[in-house]
Formats: structure tokens, C-alpha cells, sequence
């Protein structure tokens, strides 16, 4: 990808990298193990951004 970016898409891409971080550990244990997972995560390779 290019290094000049528009500001708008540079917002989007990280506002995407920050969301995509699993759930933290003590969320896991104050849930008992309901909240395992993050739902909307995503991997580089697999799932592309609308970016």
C-alpha cells in the first residue's frame, strides 16, 4: 500500500487494527467463559477491510 494516504482511510485502518484485539483475560474470568471470543475479529489474510 501506498505511504501517502488519504487522512480519512488512515483513520479507518486504525481504528480497524485497534478493534481487532482479542478479549482481554480478565473479561474471560469475570464472565465465567461467556465471553470467550471477539466476535468481529479479524485476520490480515483471511478477511479484507472496505477500506
Amino acid at each position: 500500500m501506498a505511504r501517502n494516504k488519504p487522512h480519512a482511510k488512515k483513520l479507518r485502518l486504525a481504528r480497524a487494527g485497534k478493534s481487532n484485539s482479542p478479549v482481554p483475560l480478565w473479561v474471560v474470568i469475570k464472565t465465567l467463559g461467556k465471553f470467550r471470543f471477539h466476535p468481529k475479529i479479524r485476520h490480515w489474510r483471511r478477511t479484507k477491510l472496505k477500506a
